[in-house]
Parts: C-alpha cells; sequence; structure tokens
C-alpha cells in the first residue's frame, strides 16, 4: 500500500527544510501525467517523464475516499508514452485532465518526500511510505510533517485532477 498526505507549501521554502531534516536528494522529474476519465475512486494515468526518458502505465484504486492517503497501486514501466495514450484512447478511454509538474524527490529513513510545483496550481508536498501497515505509516508521516512545520490545515485532499478542473471551472 502507498500511504501518502499531500500539503499545500511554498515550494523553495519547504525545500530547504527537507533539506535541514538530512533528507537525501534523490532526482528530479519533469512530468505530464494524462489521466483518463474512470468513475471515482480509481484513477487511470500514463505518465511521461522526458528528462528522465522514462513512461508509466498506473492504475489506482482509492482506499480512502474523500481523503485520498491510501492506494492500492498498479505500476508498469511502458517504452512509448504515446503509443499507450493512443492504444487507451482506441480502447475507449477518455482523455480527463492533464497535469505538469517538476517533482524533486528527496528520501529520509523509509520516507519519500515528493516536492511538486503544479502548472497553474503551485506547490505541493506528498510525504509518502509504502507499507501494508496503515497506521504505523501515517504516524511516521505526521512526525515528519511536523518536523517540517505542518499540520492538518496545511493538508489538501483534493487529487490534482480535481484542483486543476475547479481552477478551470
Amino acid at each position: 500500500m502507498e500511504i501518502e498526505v499531500k500539503f499545500r507549501v511554498d515550494f523553495k521554502g519547504i525545500m530547504k527544510k527537507i533539506e535541514s531534516l538530512g533528507a537525501s536528494f534523490d532526482r528530479e522529474e519533469l512530468q505530464e501525467d494524462i489521466y483518463f476519465s474512470l468513475p471515482y475512486p480509481r484513477l487511470l494515468r500514463v505518465r511521461n517523464v522526458p528528462n528522465l526518458g522514462r513512461a508509466y502505465l498506473t492504475y489506482k484504486d482509492i482506499k480512502d475516499p474523500g481523503r485520498n492517503e491510501e492506494f492500492d497501486e498498479l505500476e508498469v514501466k511502458v517504452s512509448d508514452f504515446e503509443t499507450v495514450v493512443e492504444i487507451l484512447k482506441r480502447l475507449g478511454f477518455r482523455e480527463d485532465v492533464v497535469v505538469r509538474k517538476r517533482r524533486l524527490v528527496y528520501r529520509l529513513d523509509g520516507v519519500t518526500f515528493e516536492l511538486n510545483d503544479v502548472e497553474g496550481l503551485g506547490g505541493f508536498l506528498d510525504i509518502e511510505v509504502i507499507s501494508d501497515d496503515v497506521r504505523e505509516a501515517k504516524r511516521k508521516i505526521w512526525e515528519v510533517a511536523r518536523k517540517l512545520g505542518l499540520s492538518e490545515v496545511d493538508v489538501e485532499p483534493r487529487l490534482y485532477q480535481e484542483l486543476i478542473k475547479s481552477e478551470k471551472g
């Protein structure tokens, strides 16, 4: 299970705090995500990471609708982003939302920090732990979040797709 909590943050300010915790920088990703229409709480996405020459097909089943913190996720690396998008369209899936972001990934003691600058939306931080023990994962996430000065008020429970649609609508 992927357990994560998303916070709305000041990109540069929180980056300094993450580094001051001793988290090690892993990589930068320039991402383009195409989401296809599926009934909530299921997500189908094709992600292009051109600066790393990677692409992924991902299916997520949200286990806590409304909070969007617990996901059963299946992901596979694909060799051709455009072809996978075309296959899904030909199978009848409708393109729903495109999310573009710059992501900086940091790691510290089994915790992953994904600091995102999302086009049109601003800065967000996903603090993520992979675990079957949801309770322990959330405890670990909140322990680190408090060290970064983050609280419940900073949590953004909406998905990027929802945020983008609300900006457009």
